[in-house]
């Protein structure tokens, strides 16, 4: 009698939810160029027949008349078309601008300067970040604790080397927060600043306002009429804004639990109050698995 062997497989739950995140944000990029790009190029010809019409019958300029193209600029520029340049200017619905949107929908960045004119568009990024804001709430947690894992091999590896175990820690943590401001906080700014033509206090300050989830809106890369992108530029961007906001997350965490750490040795009556709070709640969750 033939026997069956159940092979068990261990499930990398960081694979799966980077997966399920960018498969997501792919899903999502797709829907927003079919539903919106149609629209825009039906605003952007809109516009350029206005002007042509302002051209052609105000050839002497008086108050009304600005009145009336200052408008037309506004309902434009709130439609997400760029009053300045022509119908050739880039799409701001090309897969690449809308995976760029849809990354800014699902981390909450919102910058401002673009979002759905359609009503099934609207529907869609309403339903969309109500399922895409937990997708990657959840992501960022991981990434963070897979970052959490190799903090953890680095502090190992360098045991060997150091045997002081504070000295060690203290080693690593600092080679992870130079390391990840390198790659996510200078060298940024540099590219943007090179590509767009910024300074690198402005590149500096649209990565803080980026990953700050602030996202005013005042500077966003790959909307600058005059230049000529990679078709990818707006993508990759997308993605750096995810790694770094788990970066960003990490650094932030370590910063409190130093903060309380700190706290606990100069305030010992802080220390036995967090550790109270801690069995509750994990007695809590305890009671809730019942």
């Amino acid at each position: 009698m033939a026997r069956f062997q159940l092979v068990r497989f261990k499930v990398s739950w960081t694979a799966v939810f980077t997966v399920a995140h960018f498969t997501y944000l792919l899903v999502g990029a797709t829907i927003f160029q079919i539903l919106e790009r149609e629209a825009e190029s039906n605003n952007r010809n809109h516009f350029q027949l206005e002007k042509l019409h302002f051209l052609a019958n105000y050839t002497c300029l008086d108050g009304p008349a600005l009145e009336k193209f200052v408008q037309v600029i506004l309902d434009a520029w709130e439609k997400g078309v760029n009053p300045s340049g022509n119908s050739t200017n880039p799409s701001n619905w090309d897969f690449s601008s809308s995976f760029f949107f849809a990354g800014t929908v699902v981390t909450t960045i919102g910058y401002g300067n673009l979002s759905p004119s359609t009503v099934s568009g609207q529907v869609f990024c309403v339903f969309y970040a109500l399922c895409g804001i937990p997708l990657n709430l959840a992501f960022l947690k991981q990434l963070g604790k897979c970052l959490t894992i190799h903090l953890g091999r680095l502090e190992k590896g360098m045991v060997s080397v150091v045997p002081h175990k504070q000295t060690v820690e203290a080693l690593a943590v600092s080679l992870f927060f130079i390391t990840g401001s390198l790659l996510f906080l200078v060298i940024p700014p540099l590219l943007f600043s090179y590509v767009e033509g910024w300074s690198f206090g402005e590149g500096f300050y649209f990565t803080f306002i980026t990953l700050s989830t602030i996202g005013f809106g005042d500077y966003v890369v790959g909307t600058d009429p005059g230049k000529e992108y990679i078709s990818l530029y707006r993508s990759l961007a997308g993605i750096w804004i995810i790694f770094a906001l788990a970066w960003l997350a990490l650094i932030l965490n370590m910063g409190a639990r130093t903060m309380e750490h700190a706290i606990g040795l100069t305030h010992p009556g802080f220390k036995k109050q967090k550790e109270e709070e801690d069995v509750s709640s994990s007695t809590i969750e305890d009671t809730s698995k019942i």
